[in-house]
């Protein structure tokens, strides 16, 4: 079943499937996180204005926004 990160659950993780974003920075920069289709993601929380994941060996927040764009599975 493919959700978006927002819709996730805290302390799981997941594959990313893919990501729905047009601005071209934005992908470069996820792809430097190590954030791209087939990598493993993992939920460390949520908070009111984001979420913090764990992808490798660092943790990130992305807003709402953001994490409405990646799609995982």
């Amino acid at each position: 079943m493919t959700m978006s990160l927002k819709d996730a659950n805290v302390g799981q993780t997941y594959i990313i499937e893919n990501i729905k974003t047009n601005d071209d920075e934005v992908n470069s920069f996820l792809f430097r996180l190590g954030c791209y289709s087939g990598e493993p993601i993992t939920i460390m929380s949520k908070k009111r204005k984001g979420i913090i994941v764990s992808i490798k060996d660092g943790r990130y927040n992305f807003d709402n926004l953001l994490a409405e764009s990646i799609l995982v599975h």
